[in-house]
């Protein structure tokens, strides 16, 4: 009876094994997700034009905090334009590095009045309490997984303090 238990947990992890193996390495970086989200045009643009493709496409892990393409739209009319202009990068950098944090944080990692260092320098602050924010931006959808890291979805644009 054991030997029978034994053989059947070794073979069905056998066949399941690379299943999940399969699974991981189909899992997308966090740059082809949000290009296959579809609403995050305006910043996959950026992240293109800042030179950033292949660091968010690196080993990671890391916590994206993803402005819409509609949290874009609310900027000050042609701030985007602005922004994406070779003269701006350095700029444009500062601005999309704030979004970022290193490391895989989940919403369920998450706690209230919470301080996060950015990739960028400064901190965010993560609220909790009625919904999650992150510097007053509302999160619409946590814990997008990707194969280097997770992406949360904002409503917001979030600037650094001194912009």
């Amino acid at each position: 009876m054991f030997r029978r238990t034994f053989l059947a947990i070794a073979t069905t992890a056998m066949i399941s094994t690379p299943a999940f193996v399969a699974a991981q390495s189909d899992m997308k970086d966090i740059v082809d997700t949000a290009v296959d989200a579809g609403n995050f045009t305006t910043l996959v643009a950026a992240v293109e034009a800042a030179d950033l493709v292949e660091t968010l496409k690196g080993e990671g892990p890391f916590t994206v905090f993803a402005p819409t393409d509609e949290a874009f739209a609310a900027l000050p009319e042609g701030t985007v334009d602005t922004l994406l202009l070779p003269e701006n990068k350095d700029q444009l950098v500062q601005i999309l590095t704030y979004h970022v944090v290193p490391g895989k944080v989940m919403s369920t990692d998450l706690s209230n009045e919470m301080m996060a260092e950015t990739v960028e320098g400064s901190e965010v602050t993560i609220m909790t309490e009625g919904g999650v924010t992150v510097d007053g931006a509302s999160v619409t959808t946590a814990d997008i997984e990707a194969s280097n890291g997770v992406i949360h979805v904002i409503d917001a644009v979030i600037m650094p303090g001194d912009m």
